[in-house]
């Protein structure tokens, strides 16, 4: 059997893209008052959108434990798994890869191997489909692990908040901090700089920021014409319409580009952004 690719809810792949791939995915835990629930499992976008619109309703999140990954890992490596790769959120926003290395140690450190991606989203989740694909073609868990962290690597996220309070609240805001006095009139734009979520720059109007990412994955993809062998996403949390027209858009500009992974965000990342966020996620080719 092939080496195991294993990683966590962050990445947001579409459920039928990492079944496809034979990725294990573990559940990032949402605090919802007094329930504890499993990201995008047994909490989807819909009731963490209405619970963040209830003062009455904390909303936190938590990684998984350290015997959740260690049971998977066992799991895989019982079923006739060579290896296992684990590629996971950035350990400067969570303590996901943590909660993963201590169960490697636990299992078997020489046949378990966990990256940090020092991404989210889908930066998280193209690597995990690198690493996936590497598997696939039966590289060995250091061809694979070197596939995700190359893939992490060039990935570029960008995107916007309505505003910054839920960043604040869950202090994930960093040196953004200093834009909350002057956020209410403003999209705030952020991305994901070695491994931490940082301030960009700020913008008037949800059109003007919609504009900017889209100049933004332009720059991101490189000089190839057209946008051969990049790979998009977009990411939102209730706002699909302006996902799909982001998403149009990016195709428009980028028309050689793999097709858009269009992604509803749970409470991993939306709980800290809020509703109505908005990103792309860039994987320009490996030379350009």
């Amino acid at each position: 059997m092939a080496v195991a690719v294993v990683t966590d809810s962050t990445g947001y792949l579409p459920p039928d893209l990492a079944a496809r791939h034979g990725i294990g995915v573990v559940p990032i835990r949402v605090t919802l008052g007094e329930r504890t629930v499993r990201d995008m499992v047994e909490v989807g976008p819909a009731e963490l959108i209405a619970a963040l619109g209830d003062q009455a309703v904390a909303v936190g999140t938590s990684r998984p434990s350290p015997a959740e990954f260690a049971a998977l890992f066992r799991e895989l490596l019982s079923g006739g798994a060579t290896e296992v790769v684990s590629v996971h959120l950035s350990r400067l926003l969570s303590g996901t890869w943590e909660a993963a290395r201590i169960a490697a140690d636990e299992v078997d450190s020489s046949r378990v191997r966990v990256v940090d991606s020092r991404s989210a989203g889908m930066g998280l989740g193209f690597a995990t489909l690198a690493a996936a694909r590497a598997a696939a073609a039966g590289g060995a868990g250091v061809v694979v692990e070197e596939a995700a962290a190359d893939v992490a690597a060039r990935s570029r996220v960008f995107f916007c908040v309505d505003s910054l309070e839920y960043l604040r609240r869950g202090g994930r805001i960093g040196a953004a901090a200093a834009w909350l006095g002057s956020a209410l009139a403003v999209k705030p734009m952020l991305h994901v700089s070695d491994g931490l979520i940082e301030p960009l720059e700020k913008v008037r109007t949800l059109t003007r920021a919609v504009a900017r990412m889209v100049d933004l994955a332009e720059q991101a993809a490189g000089r190839r014409t057209g946008g051969e062998n990049v790979e998009l996403a977009v990411h939102h949390l209730g706002a699909p319409e302006r996902a799909a027209e982001l998403a149009g858009r990016l195709a428009e500009r980028l028309p050689a580009a793999s097709p858009c992974v269009i992604s509803e965000v749970g409470a991993a990342l939306g709980a800290h952004a809020g509703p109505g966020l908005l990103g792309v996620v860039v994987v320009p080719p490996a030379s350009d």
